[in-house]
């Protein structure tokens, strides 16, 4: 793979600079390779609303017939890609010295791109003989050039895990961040492509990639890799923990320290997975500073979906013994409790560990949410958007796990994804199929586990870790799970966000769909998602697909 880079990389940063002027207070270290990377593997950072402003943004080949909800053939047009003349959804062909380009991202502001995905071509070849360019800052050469896919999925310049496979995909999270503006081309039509980045506030100052800057931080990106595959816990003080006998409808629970504190790590562990509806049964409820805000079943929370599928993330891990275990940062000012309770009509032996650290609350300071939505049956004719939350109030957004209950053996995961922040006439975001928001592609045949530190499908039709598939059969009957934790890619909203996923199936049928959802937020800041205990036994049973 041909890599080469801008000479006049850090003469534009330091040009850029030095034209922002007045720098915000707190503000004064520039954001750069290896803040970003830093920043990545922080997880204290991600519990206080950010210091360096950014509004997350994508570029992508969402369908451009899609304009407004309000004109459904429009909204709900599935040709999400490029493969014809007349195909136009990208940002425009340019001419440069002699040869046609055509541009999948333009951004004009200070930013860094956080995340990209983009799927082979065919599902059974992975090659592909398109280049991709990165300019940086108005540059006329590219500080980037090299294979479309070969670039970001850990065969070239960009190293495993920042960069993977994934399932059919090519999908990296290596931060490239610019002063003043990006854009990406290709020298031939593209397929389907995501381009992820934060868009910084005037005045924020940012160090342009360069591959100076990059062979320079060789040291720190093999150890940051490092510390992505093999997770721990810091600064956590001895466990508090109990083991007991929960009856149906009984609860367990166990009170903090006193604050100001956080949580540091929280495991789970079940006497028994036989019944996979266990995780969906048993609820995590936790209480900070007199206000519930986790509310969710133990599968969703955690990643694992219906039935114990192991995986490991960054912030997450669903162990082969069954303990399921979380490294979310959870502060708070007094105190909080954290209870178990069981829903199922079976008693459940249920271990429960807590482990806290100091905390230093400043009004940065946010408290973690989790939330559940259940719905059975979920009409697949006609289109809809299917809300996983709705928040109001200033936060940042971080996660959820989708877990699908499909009747038939077609592919159901055609939906885009929409989100809206602080109250934007159209979506920050628009993807291009919701097994693309999990970072894979070709859903209808991609139906095997994989992990990583950011994303996961723990479960597909049948298989999951304990149970690979070793076919190409395409049948997406029955369970799916699928989950995703933000770093660099979290959300910030100031006063709203909505994110919805479209319901687009192949087949005319009745699905289930179940989702839980994680996001940071100020004490006044609500969700339109409410405790629902009811919920949790209307979801199909998945004895039938075991």
């Amino acid at each position: 793979m041909n890599m080469i880079y801008n000479m006049m990389g850090l003469a534009w940063c330091c040009l850029a600079i030095t034209a922002l002027g007045a720098i915000p207070a707190g503000a004064s270290e520039p954001v750069s390779i290896e803040s970003l990377l830093s920043e990545m593997v922080d997880r204290e950072s991600v519990a206080r609303y950010p210091e360096k402003s950014f509004r997350l943004k994508q570029h992508s080949s969402y369908n451009r017939a899609s304009k407004i909800p309000a004109k459904e053939k429009g909204w709900f047009t599935n040709h999400d890609y490029n493969s014809g003349k007349k195909d136009r959804n990208f940002i425009r062909i340019e001419e440069n010295n002699g040869e046609q380009e055509w541009v999948l991202m333009d951004h004009q502001k200070p930013g860094a791109i956080v995340r990209t995905w983009m799927p082979w071509h065919n599902p059974k070849n992975s090659g592909s003989n398109i280049t991709m360019r990165v300019y940086l800052d108005g540059a006329s050469e590219p500080t980037l050039e090299g294979n479309m896919l070969g670039m970001f999925d850990g065969t070239g310049l960009i190293p495993y895990p920042f960069a993977h496979p994934s399932l059919r995909s090519a999908v990296s999270f290596f931060p490239i961040p610019y002063a003043k503006s990006c854009k990406v081309t290709t020298t031939a039509m593209p397929f389907f492509y995501q381009f992820t980045f934060r868009e910084y506030d005037e005045g924020i100052p940012v160090t342009t990639f360069t591959m100076e800057d990059f062979e320079a931080a060789q040291e720190l990106i093999e150890e940051t890799g490092k510390t992505l595959l093999n997770p721990v816990t810091a600064s956590a003080g001895d466990p508090f923990r109990f083991s007991a006998e929960l009856g149906t409808q009984e609860k367990e629970s166990l009170d903090l320290p006193a604050g100001p504190a956080a949580v540091r790590e929280l495991s789970v562990k079940l006497g028994s997975y036989t019944d996979p509806n266990v995780t969906r049964q048993v609820v995590l409820k936790m209480e900070f500073d007199g206000k519930e805000t986790v509310w969710c079943p133990i599968g969703d929370f955690f990643g694992s979906g219906i039935g114990l599928n192991p995986f490991q993330g960054w912030y997450r891990k669903v162990a082969e013994d069954g303990t399921l275990s979380c490294r979310w940062i959870m502060p708070y000012q007094v105190g909080g409790k954290v209870s178990l309770v069981n829903l199922s009509s079976e008693p459940v032996h249920a271990e429960l560990e807590v482990k806290t650290g100091k905390w230093t609350w400043d009004d940065r300071s946010m408290y973690f949410n989790a939330a559940w939505r259940g719905q059975s049956p979920v009409p697949t004719r006609p289109r809809s958007d299917w809300n996983y939350v709705t928040l109001k109030g200033r936060g940042v957004y971080v996660g959820d796990t989708l877990t699908i209950m499909n009747p038939v053996a077609n592919w159901w995961g055609e939906g885009d994804e929409k989100i809206w922040v602080d109250g934007e006439d159209f979506p920050s975001i628009f993807g291009t199929g919701t097994e693309d928001y999990y970072a894979y592609s070709w859903g209808g045949v991609s139906t095997d586990f994989y992990e990583h530190p950011f994303h996961a499908q723990p479960r597909a039709h049948i298989y999951n870790k304990l149970n690979r598939k070793t076919s190409n059969e395409r049948n997406t009957l029955g369970l799916s799970v699928e989950t995703r934790s933000r770093a660099l890619d979290t959300m910030p909203f100031g006063s709203s966000l909505q994110l919805d996923m479209e319901v687009w199936h192949w087949t005319d049928c009745d699905m289930g769909y179940g989702v839980g959802v994680y996001w940071y937020g100020d004490a006044e800041t609500v969700s339109n998602r409410a405790p629902d205990p009811e919920g949790v036994l209307l979801v199909p049973p998945v004895a039938n697909v075991e």
